[in-house]
């Protein structure tokens, strides 16, 4: 037998099929180690055949790794190739998308353990009456069942070997599966909450529409969660599997909980956060099917799952979506091609949808579902705006307008609890000099460093670079170091001041460290161990704490004047998603949001909870200055840290699509060359260019310029319609 097989190396040069002999054992979809360049390297079996072009004495022979089943399916294995022709990348790039990443490097397998089950009845044993620990065991099993024998002989020392020589017990080596989250619920409750009459009508909408992609445009509160868990009971029902995508890692524990809650072990999760056995082994539950529900973040997606019944896409609009490393895929596009490929349904689900998606469903290219009233029938949060250029020629230069300091103490005298957003972390963005203007920036990054006030540190964001913070400015040698801007510490300390008996959490990217990170702050919090909660984008969407009356939001301009066109769209959603944390119970919710431009069009929609109002808006200025969806922003970024060498490729890459645009100006709205923004990250000289594209034609040509400018040095992506221009 022929094994046709990709080896694991993400090389241009390595990139094509190489043929090997094989044994039965292995079927397509195998790992294998194959003997390659003089090395035993990994590889991918993609086709078996009978027969080789390549005469069979000059033929190498592959051996598989000892994975039980192969790897990856059929489908696994032509999605890889679809990604690898759609993005331009090496196949092993691809394929390797659909794997653990410590299972590729051979860091982690199963855990194997052994078990003791009693094999005579309990009453049929015989013990002398100096044998107190092997009754005491076997009287264990008997009531327990099969149990790991080292948990055994931590209770009765040295127990296990004595009653297997009596042949009492049988001793069996198995999988052990590391559990994440094991503090959740586990209840199977198959039979889930009465729908209303709009979550039934929405549910037989998605069932009843033929088109692929389902949109619903629910208000926070609407009950969406609810639909997705009945679509997924129902695709369980018909015996097939389903992916449930949410945007944040914090989100996960949440959802997972409801999930078990309802599914039982049917559910498994997959994202980063968690260790690499854990990983494994929830991949490896939903590989065997034990597992028929994938849930987690971005790379859920790849889930080695078959037989899809339904994949839903929670927040569809947030940004976490799109693979911020080669291949820069959008989570949409690869959901949908599953979806097609296994005739299901792909739902996405978003209170404040993409300008992009809504207009799809506009034009009918998608189902639109909308969903206007909240659960518990109660209004919107009432959404009140303190300008803050007032407070400033008022004297108040806090972080605070009086309007919130009101509202906290309200909230806190009555016993609920606020969250307050801003979506910065540190003690402070920068710290600069007052003589002579200097600021503190990264080495290896050309950003500003941030203080970190609870380490005593700077640290850089971008590449995680530390610094010891200094007594004097490094340019002038003064004293006077200022801390400019706010952060989520400064926040924390403040209100701790404010407010001495107020319980203060904060959550960030610091404070959330380990798997179980969001997961222990939100449980505290929704315990109301806390009063307040801050937190950046992370406590923003998808939580529900009863007690919480007042959300502030401490600077709604952050994100309002970026230099990007969808600035306004994400302004509205950030608004919008953090002010449904809201009064979710019984008593009315409240929001303060804090600007310096309260007249802002963005913000009046926001206020009234006006999509519909918003997206008119958006979309007419998109049209009239012809962004987004009505063209398409590619971006090609050249990165090195030899900055002659980036720039060579820089070259080559630019003279290559100006032949393209050259030879089809029609088909571009702008075309130049640039540095990055950031102009340098991790060491590596950054420089991009840029395209507005009205006809996509161009864009497969694009891909082939680009990965022809790649060299070993140098590294050339393409991001279409990017998330991030930095």
């Amino acid at each position: 037998m022929i094994a046709e097989v990709i080896v694991d190396i993400a090389s241009g040069e390595t990139d094509r099929i190489y043929d090997y002999l094989c044994d039965e054992t292995i079927a397509e979809g195998s790992r294998v180690r194959a003997p390659f360049g003089g090395k035993t390297v990994a590889g991918f079996v993609m086709r078996l055949k009978e027969r080789s072009e390549v005469p069979k004495e000059k033929l190498k022979k592959v051996f598989s790794f000892p994975d039980g089943v192969p790897a990856l399916n059929g489908e696994c294995l032509s999605l890889a190739g679809k990604i690898s022709a759609r993005y331009k990348v090496p196949k092993a790039l691809s394929l390797r998308l659909f794997l653990p990443p410590e299972m590729r490097s051979g860091k982690v397998r199963e855990l194997m353990k052994n078990y003791a089950e009693l094999k005579v009845p309990l009453e049929e044993t015989e013990f002398s009456k100096t044998a107190v620990k092997q009754a005491a065991a076997a009287k264990y099993l008997a009531e327990n069942g099969k149990t790991e024998c080292s948990f055994l002989n931590g209770m009765f020392s040295g127990a296990v070997s004595a009653l297997e020589k009596k042949g009492y017990v049988t001793v069996t080596r198995e999988q052990a599966l590391r559990d994440p989250y094991k503090s959740l619920a586990e209840t199977e409750a198959p039979v889930g909450r009465e729908l209303t009459e709009d979550q039934r009508r929405a549910v037989d909408s998605v069932k009843g529409d033929e088109r692929t992609v389902q949109l619903i445009h629910g208000v926070t509160g609407s009950g969406k969660t609810e639909i997705y868990l009945t679509l997924i009971a129902e695709s369980l029902k018909q015996g097939k599997t389903s992916i449930f995508l949410v945007p944040e890692i914090s989100l996960t524990p949440q959802m997972l909980s409801q999930l078990r809650a309802r599914f039982g072990r049917n559910a498994a999760i997959l994202h980063s956060g968690l260790s690499a056995g854990e990983r494994f082994d929830e991949w490896w539950r939903l590989r065997t099917g034990e597992a028929r529900i994938a849930i987690g973040a971005r790379s859920a997606v790849f889930a080695p799952i078959e037989n899809i019944g339904v994949i839903i896409i929670d927040e569809e609009h947030d940004s976490s979506y799109f693979s911020e490393t080669a291949p820069r895929y959008s989570t949409f596009d690869i959901a949908l091609l599953r979806a097609r490929h296994n005739g299901c349904k792909l739902v996405l689900g978003s209170a404040t949808p993409a300008v992009d998606t809504y207009k799809r469903a506009q034009d009918q290219e998608f189902n639109l579902i909308k969903l206007h009233k909240c659960i518990n029938k109660k209004p919107m949060p009432e959404i009140v705006i303190a300008d803050m250029r007032r407070e400033a020629r008022r004297g108040n230069n806090s972080n605070f307008s009086v309007a919130l300091k009101e509202e906290l103490k309200k909230c806190l005298d009555s016993g609920n609890q606020a969250i307050l957003f801003l979506n910065r972390r540190g003690y402070s963005p920068t710290v600069i000099c007052k003589d002579c203007g200097y600021v503190l920036k990264c080495e290896s990054c050309d950003v500003s460093l941030t203080f970190h006030r609870d380490e005593d540190c700077l640290k850089c964001h971008y590449c995680g670079g530390r610094y010891k913070m200094p007594a004097f400015c490094p340019e002038c040698g003064s004293k006077k170091l200022s801390y400019a801007g706010t952060g989520t510490q400064r926040v924390e300390l403040e209100l701790k001041s404010l407010y001495p008996s107020g319980r203060v959490l904060r959550m960030d990217n610091d404070t959330t460290s380990g798997k179980e990170g969001h997961y222990k702050i939100l449980k505290s919090f929704g315990e109301k161990k806390a009063d307040i909660l801050v937190g950046t984008q992370m406590i923003a969407k998808g939580h529900d704490f009863p007690s919480v009356t007042l959300v502030g939001i401490l600077d709604a301009d952050m994100s309002l004047h970026f230099s990007d066109y969808r600035s306004g769209e994400r302004t509205f959603q950030l608004i919008t998603q953090v002010a449904g944390r809201s009064g979710r119970a019984e008593e009315k919710g409240k929001v303060v949001l804090q600007t310096y431009s309260p007249e802002n069009d963005v913000l009046r929609f926001a206020v009234r909870y006006d999509y519909e109002g918003f997206y008119a808006n958006e979309i007419s200025l998109r049209a009239a200055t012809a962004f987004p969806p009505f063209s398409k922003i590619v971006r090609v970024l050249v990165s090195g840290e030899d900055e002659k060498k980036t720039l060579e490729a820089l070259k080559t890459l630019y003279f290559g699509l100006e032949r393209l645009y050259t030879e089809s100006p029609d088909k571009f709205l702008f075309f130049n060359k640039m540095h990055a923004p950031i102009k340098r990250i991790q060491n590596k000289f950054r420089y991009q260019v840029l395209m507005r594209l009205c006809d996509t034609s161009v864009l497969p040509a694009v891909y082939e310029i680009s990965a022809s400018a790649r060299t070993r040095d140098v590294l050339v992506s393409v991001e279409e319609n990017p998330s991030n221009l930095s």
